[in-house]
């Protein structure tokens, strides 16, 4: 048993350590691309003193992907792209990226789930075993993505009310709504003065402010903060003041949040339920009902 958990450990480990190899890899060439588009002025040298990574497995991942695109369902490559742009992930992958983790995710899967099944003993264990390892495979990177953008919008969801009243503060103090956030972005860090900061950086090249602010609700489709945009929108169609908008929005926010925190402490009796069923009753009924079953079985016994 030893020696089998030994090698399960190994088995996962190296593949673990390859899979993350082959994605920073790609990562890093995307990066590059992405930062400068004239190959073609790239010398010789500066090619060789590429890591491996970037010089020989990202292209070929790269070609992995496209070759993995052809069999993915229609629709499929937009999802991706759009869940990369929720999880802030966009910037270091797209697409043709990601179906090449994928890919070489459920290819991991299935040779550590050829490894460790000749190694279990047991009808059962193995295919509890060989289950286990083809799902990490198959829906792990989707897992972890899946994770990661419910993190975002959490952590958005809990600086919404905070970044409004600065907002609020900012306005009545005086300051223009593109000031104000520029003020959030420099006082508040995090993922929505993240997103702040791009829509600030978007409308000083010449995006309007309304197309920038839909930019920003599409990137991180939160619902408070889709809402307190198209509040924002509708404000300025319509002339209304910012401040007085902003008030509501923060009042309302606020709201919202009490709402929450009382939903989870309602909920909070419920979901212990399971741990006082399977946990700490039999303990309870252990240390009460031990000696009494003790004593009836000695007395019986007599």
């Amino acid at each position: 048993m030893d020696s089998l958990l030994f090698v399960t450990i190994t088995v996962s480990i190296a593949v673990a350590a390859l899979v993350w190899w082959v994605g920073l890899g790609v990562i890093r060439a995307q990066q590059n691309t992405s930062g400068s588009r004239l190959a073609s002025l790239n010398t010789r040298q500066d090619h060789l003193q590429k890591d491996f990574s970037q010089r020989a497995v990202a292209p070929m991942m790269r070609g992995i992907g496209r070759f993995a695109l052809r069999f993915t369902p229609t629709g499929w490559v937009a999802r991706a792209q759009k869940k990369l742009v929720w999880a802030a992930w966009a910037e270091r992958m797209d697409g043709n990226t990601w179906a090449a983790i994928r890919l070489i995710s459920a290819i991991a899967g299935v040779v550590a789930a050829f490894l460790l099944v000749p190694l279990v003993s047991g009808t059962l264990m193995r295919v509890a075993v060989g289950g286990l390892v083809l799902f990490l495979g198959a829906f792990g990177p989707e897992v972890s993505l899946n994770r990661a953008i419910d993190d975002r919008r959490k952590q958005m969801e809990k600086q919404l009310p905070d970044i409004i009243d600065l907002l609020v503060i900012s306005v009545e103090a005086g300051l223009g709504f593109e000031a104000a956030m520029a003020r959030v972005v420099q006082t508040v860090p995090g993922a929505l003065s993240s997103e702040f900061q791009r829509t600030l950086a978007e409308t000083r090249v010449g995006i309007s402010r309304h197309a920038a602010l839909r930019n920003m609700s599409e990137r991180t489709d939160v619902d408070n903060l889709n809402s307190f945009i198209l509040a924002l929108i509708q404000a300025d169609q319509f002339g209304v003041s910012i401040a007085r908008m902003l008030r509501v929005q923060a009042e309302e926010m606020r709201v919202k949040r009490r709402q929450r925190i009382q939903e989870k402490a309602f909920a909070a009796p419920v979901k212990m339920i399971f741990p006082m069923l399977f946990c700490i009753f039999p303990s309870i009924f252990i240390i009460i009902l031990g000696p009494a079953a003790l004593s009836i079985s000695q007395n019986l016994k007599l």
